[in-house]
């Protein structure tokens, strides 16, 4: 796997928060949008988050996969690890080099 410049790791503040995450390290998210929504938390756990803690909404989508998945945006893998494991052939892609690095290591 190419190591990433620092230009790339510089841009990528996802991938970032989810390696550090991913490394066990305390950390915070902070997301504020165009639209003036902020929110701030202690932990971006929830990317990493079991099927058991997924809101009911994911977990009742999960019942209409069919076929092959791609999970787009996929992040930390936690809805294509839930669906291999299930027996899907799934690929993920993200736009975060450093999200799919996590998302590989995982599995």
């Amino acid at each position: 796997m190419r190591k990433l410049r620092t230009v790339e790791r510089e841009r990528d503040a996802f991938g970032q928060e989810l390696w550090a995450c991913y490394k066990g390290q305390n950390i915070y998210e902070i997301i504020e949008r165009d639209d003036g929504y902020f929110s701030a938390h202690q932990s971006p756990k929830v990317y990493f988050s079991e099927y058991a803690d997924w809101p009911l909404i994911e977990q009742k989508a999960m019942g209409f996969v069919k076929g092959r998945v791609l999970d787009i945006g996929c992040g930390a893998g936690r809805h294509a690890l839930y669906l291999q494991q299930k027996g899907f052939s799934v690929v993920g892609v993200d736009s975060s080099p450093l999200a799919v690095k996590v998302c590989k290591l995982r599995g």
